[in-house]
């Protein structure tokens, strides 16, 4: 049973279910919430930080390993996204924001085959193009877990990631999700990301 009340850790960048995040943690009321979690095996939320505001629509994240301790405190982890969640009630009185959540019901629903045959053929094309590679580990990836793969590992901007997050049952995420990937098809050739992202820090 997760807690309704968790911390919340904004940054410019979206965390989805099973997605791998490299964080480098130095600011003091994270660096103490990593302890905590830590010490209580529990999971921390990731919300979307925006100029004008969060994005109330964000995921757990699960502490999967501290990769490096330094002498002054900061510490450099390994993340993992866990259950997508929606903030209702923002908590500020703190240094350390959290938030009273709902987390997501994902209601399994059998897949569409055609839908899950589209989006593969067009995750393919689309990630062969972009990174001059053929994706990889798709055949052992879950027909639940494929809609996750694909807003993930695609260099779409994060309002469309997030959108994603928040559709609710895996069926109808696929479904959306499918749409967003058709049209963005058509212009694949010119977005070629210009360098790989080897971490965020928790000022980013």
């Amino acid at each position: 049973m997760r807690p309704e009340r968790i911390p919340l850790f904004p940054l410019n960048v979206v965390l989805l279910p099973g997605a791998a995040l490299p964080l480098h943690i130095f600011e003091p009321r994270y660096r103490q919430m990593v302890k905590n979690c830590l010490k209580e095996k529990s999971e921390f939320g990731m919300l979307l930080s925006l100029p004008k505001g969060v994005v109330r629509v964000g995921c757990t994240a699960k502490i999967a390993e501290v990769a490096k301790r330094y002498d002054d405190g900061r510490m450099d982890i390994l993340t993992v996204g866990r259950a997508p969640f929606r903030a209702v009630e923002l908590f500020t009185e703190n240094p350390l924001l959290e938030g009273q959540v709902d987390y997501l019901e994902d209601r399994e629903a059998p897949p569409n085959p055609c839908v899950q045959r589209e989006l593969v053929e067009l995750f393919e094309a689309c990630h062969t193009l972009i990174y001059d590679d053929y994706p990889k580990n798709l055949e052992r990836t879950a027909p639940e877990e494929l809609s996750y793969l694909v807003a993930g590992t695609l260099p779409w901007n994060y309002c469309g990631s997030n959108k994603f997050s928040s559709c609710g049952p895996k069926q109808t995420a696929r479904s959306v999700w499918w749409r967003i990937f058709a049209r963005g098809r058509r212009i694949c050739k010119s977005q070629r990301p210009c360098a790989s992202t080897r971490g965020v820090t928790d000022t980013d």
